[in-house]
């Protein structure tokens, strides 16, 4: 008797483990009971990878077992798992279907708790199918099963997308009432993402009433949370509604850091994603069902005609006719069935497009909003860095200053060149950059290139080495700018990377045909070198050798990116040999025509044309509202014996302009009140023939369109070099002069 209790014990322990529901103790039905739940755990981690089709077909190979061993419980917990999985791949009529069937097979068993979160699942598709009332039917009654049954860990989620749905509603008030309700439970709870999504949410819900400090507090709070439990969708989330906040305080630089985290973790989980979503293999199936559906139906009618007798042929020809045409008709319906089907996928495919677009689209606006606001920044001090610099090094400082002021002036030099190559390499991608060629002696310009780097090379122990091959002309016709940056990003590249070393710089021939040659330029180092696999890269933008060498020699890994996008708009090329522990050399080639034309120096030229002008009478008004600029610019007119008047801001400049006549107007771009633009149009409506110059730190490229429209003569970029400043002004002034004489 003992002994037979014993098994019926271990029998209902095994009933109650596995929630078997049968009556026949088979071992066969429990190994397929513990496969059921295997399968269910598998899916489970193929869905917490994002693996959803794959934890979809786990689940419905366990559903036929369970339908098979008639485990009703078990179909109605996989129906509502597969319907969350449809869900989250944004199949909802499928999901709708699963999730029906799972209530159905729940209510017939009276598996309550089951219910409940099958009744959850149905809230979040009705949810995001925006039928609001009906979600919020569905979570009501879910929660009300939660509550009786005391699993209060589970109520948290329900009461936070209640609080979406109220969003959704325009019901601002009751939906923080909820979400307050939610980071409270799900503090209690240690349900850490649930009350990041509640506080995320309760700051946007925040913003939309116009609450900014609780915004940002309940948005930074959900953030710090996400971030520590590495939910990226969470964390991309908060920087997205932190845009938002920022955007709304005028604070655009912070709105613009946010929004690019934004779009660049977005983009990670999208590819994460496309990594693991494979292609929907049931449309691929159920064409091919068709297919042989087709197929067979035509093997029978060909095995009936072969069958037939010749007494019966007109009976079975007019069958065959009449079958042939049903199934003509039964294709036709089936093949439109496809065509609709794949409409609709395309259709989808093309709203996903339209979606990767407009991301782009706001990414790339973005970008050059960002960069606008940061090279305006950093423009307008370097301009007094700059100007000071200059001035001082112009003003007989002490023998012991001249090397501290020489230092500053390359720093300042340094930085605007950083800022350009940032622009440069963004104006490179949009096809932006031309060539502007000029005469320019070739030979010099390296020389001039490695006695601006020099410094650099003493401070890590370099020797420089220079050779310009005997027999090639050194006056060409080409565009030495782009030639410079060239050499300045390789050989400063080469210091960057060699340390009490040499580096040899080449200037050699390659080939001439009629009066253009080619050049190359080589640059050897015997640094650290190049690994093979880094080789491939080694011309991407922002790439570096390793993580290790980017902490070590610092650098943004642009200059390599630019020198090739450089030497492609001159129409050459570059190559590199590398060995690592070695050294690297780089080779580009570049066609120049050569020239008989004689280098000169534009600076003396103007300046003595700029002495020939009577200066006496010129009136210069210098429209500026920071006054550092103000007094730079100030101390370079009077160098040039030149007097100015000085306004800080837009409505004075066209009073004055209004009232008295000026030779030149210097008008600053961003100043309180209104800006540069509007004061320029307001000028031009009384006076056509004013001469006003754009003096501003803004990028040029971006505002061209928007400087000729308003009327501005000219534009000078801060910070300005002082020969380029004066070859404007002695134009205008020339030009007023003549205007005066007839």
């Amino acid at each position: 008797m003992s002994r037979i209790k014993y098994y019926v014990l271990v029998i209902f322990v095994i009933f109650f483990t596995f929630g078997n529901a049968q009556t026949e103790f088979e071992s066969d039905s429990l190994y397929k009971s513990s496969e059921i739940k295997l399968a269910i755990h598998n899916a489970e981690l193929e869905e917490d990878r994002g693996n959803y089709y794959e934890a979809i077909n786990i689940l419905e190979k366990a559903l036929e077992i369970s339908k098979k061993i008639e485990d009703k419980k078990n179909v109605g917990i996989i129906y509502s798992r597969i319907a969350k999985l449809q869900y989250n791949v944004d199949d909802l009529d499928t999901a709708k279907e699963y999730v029906t069937r799972a209530i159905d097979a729940q209510y017939e068993i009276d598996d309550k708790l089951n219910q409940a979160v099958s009744r959850y699942i149905y809230g979040l598709i009705f949810l995001k199918d925006n039928q609001i009332r009906e979600a919020l039917d569905h979570f009501k009654s879910s929660k009300t099963i939660f509550e009786e049954e005391r699993l209060d860990e589970l109520i948290p989620e329900v009461t936070l997308n209640e609080a979406k749905a109220h969003i959704k509603l325009n019901d601002l008030n009751e939906a923080n009432a909820l979400l307050d309700k939610t980071v409270v439970l799900a503090t209690k709870h240690d349900l850490p993402l649930v009350e990041s999504s509640a506080l995320i949410t309760s700051g946007h819900v925040a913003l939309l009433q116009g609450k900014f400090e609780r915004a940002l507090s309940q948005t930074m709070k959900g953030s710090a949370i996400a971030e520590n439990n590495n939910a990226k969708e969470l964390l991309n989330r908060s920087y997205k509604v932190l845009s938002d906040i920022y955007s709304t305080q005028g604070d655009h630089q912070k709105a613009s850091e946010n929004l690019r985290a934004y779009i660049n973790l977005n983009d990670e989980i999208l590819s994460e994603k496309r990594e693991l979503l494979s292609p929907d293999k049931k449309f691929q199936l159920e064409i091919s069902d068709k297919d042989a559906v087709i197929h067979k139906q035509a093997e029978e009618i060909n095995k009936q005609n072969e069958a037939t007798s010749l007494n019966k042929l007109t009976t079975i020809l007019s069958v065959a006719l009449i079958t042939i045409l049903s199934l003509l008709t039964l294709s036709l319906y089936k093949n439109n069935n496809i065509r609709l089907k794949t409409n609709n996928m395309l259709y989808k495919k093309n709203e996903e497009l339209l979606t990767e677009k407009e991301r782009a689209e706001i990414a790339a606006k973005t970008k050059a909003n960002f960069l606008s606001t940061v090279t305006h920044e950093l423009r307008t001090p370097l301009y007094a860095v700059t100007g000071l610099t200059n001035m001082l090094l112009e003003e007989e400082p002490k023998p012991e200053q001249i090397q501290h002021l020489k230092s500053l002036k390359f720093s300042g030099d340094y930085l605007l060149t950083f800022i350009n190559d940032i622009l440069q390499i963004n104006k490179i991608e949009a096809n932006k950059v031309e060539l502007d060629p000029e005469v320019f002696n070739l030979k010099n310009k390296v020389e001039n290139v490695i006695a601006a780097l020099s410094n650099q090379a003493i401070d890590n122990n370099i020797a420089i080495h220079f050779e310009y091959e005997k027999h090639l002309p050194e006056v060409f016709n080409g565009d030495q700018l782009k030639i410079s940056q060239i050499l300045i990003n390789l050989i400063g590249n080469s210091i960057k990377f060699t340390k009490d070393g040499d580096i040899w710089v080449r200037v050699k021939k390659n080939s001439k045909k009629g009066k253009t040659y080619n050049v190359t330029l080589e640059v050897e180092d015997n640094g650290i070198g190049i690994s093979d696999e880094k080789q491939q890269h080694m011309f991407d933008s922002f790439s570096q050798g390793s993580v290790q060498i980017n902490r070590k020699y610092g650098g943004t890994g642009l200059g390599l990116s630019i020198v090739k996008g450089l030497v492609e708009i001159l129409h050459g090329s570059i190559n590199l040999k590398s060995n690592l522990g070695e050294g690297t050399t780089f080779f580009v080639e570049v066609p120049l025509e050569e020239t008989k034309e004689t280098v000169r120096s534009q600076k003396t030229e103007i300046s003595k044309k700029l002495n020939k002008l009577d200066l006496t009478n010129v009136n210069i008004l210098v429209v500026e509202d920071n006054k550092i600029n103000q007094m730079i610019t100030k101390k370079i007119l009077n160098k040039m014996n030149l007097k100015c008047e000085i306004v800080d801001n837009g409505e004075d400049a066209v009073e004055k302009v209004r009232g008295n006549g000026y030779d030149v107007v210097l008008m600053d771009i961003h100043m309180p009140g209104i800006s540069g633009i509007e004061a320029t149009k307001r000028i031009r409506s009384f006076d056509k023939a004013q001469t006003i110059f754009a003096l501003t730190a803004v990028t040029l490229e971006d505002k061209m369109q928007e400087f000729e429209e308003a009327g501005f003569d000219d534009i000078i970029s801060k910070p300005f070099k002082q020969e380029d400043f004066e070859k404007k002004l002695f134009s205008a002034l020339s030009n007023r002069k003549s205007s005066a004489e007839v």
